[in-house]
């Protein structure tokens, strides 16, 4: 129960090792091969893909989706003034879809269409994979989803890397010191 003296609950904290900076350094490393397919017009024709990156620490029972953002991106033509369709609401909505299912959204519309609620995204082209939520538009669909992948898998890469790198450094828990020994 509030009382006027309580503080509001606080936000709940994210991913340790998958935090904004390691979806950026993700989104980095598989930049060279995105912008190298997007040139090809049979993968990319509209010149531009948004990318959404989710925490994969927050779920819908944590927050907001806006608040599980990690990343927003636009890739090419970023100039959305001189985009053919809204790429970015695009991709939020199909970010939304897989991280309120924990599923790659053209397996839940192939499949489990009935799951889906009024004003869910029909298009697809992101991905859930282990639990990273990563959206793309702007591409046709399978090449959202393959940009989406690589950089999830990438995600996921740097996250192990960063946890390998504390438990070698001897800690026994995420972000924290272990306890002196009295």
């Amino acid at each position: 129960m509030t009382n006027a003296f309580s503080s509001p609950p606080a936000r709940p904290q994210g991913s340790h090792f998958a935090d904004a900076a390691a979806a950026r350094k993700a989104l980095d490393m598989a930049l060279p091969a995105i912008q190298t397919s997007m040139q090809d017009p049979s993968v990319c024709g509209s010149g531009t893909v948004a990318i959404v990156v989710m925490d994969p620490a927050l779920s819908p029972l944590d927050g907001e989706f806006e608040q599980a953002i990690l990343l927003e991106q636009a890739v090419g033509l970023t100039d959305a003034q001189r985009w053919d369709a809204d790429y970015l609401a695009f991709a939020r909505a199909k970010a939304r879809l897989s991280w309120m299912s924990r599923q790659d959204s053209a397996a839940l519309q192939a499949t489990q269409p009935h799951r889906l609620r009024q004003g869910d995204s029909l298009l697809w082209g992101s991905v859930c994979l282990d639990g990273i939520v990563v959206g793309v538009s702007g591409a046709h669909p399978w090449w959202d989803e393959a940009f989406a992948t690589t950089i999830a898998a990438h995600l996921r890469a740097i996250a192990k890397a960063r946890q390998a790198d504390e438990r070698e450094a001897g800690r026994w828990h995420a972000g924290l010191q272990n306890p002196v020994r009295g």
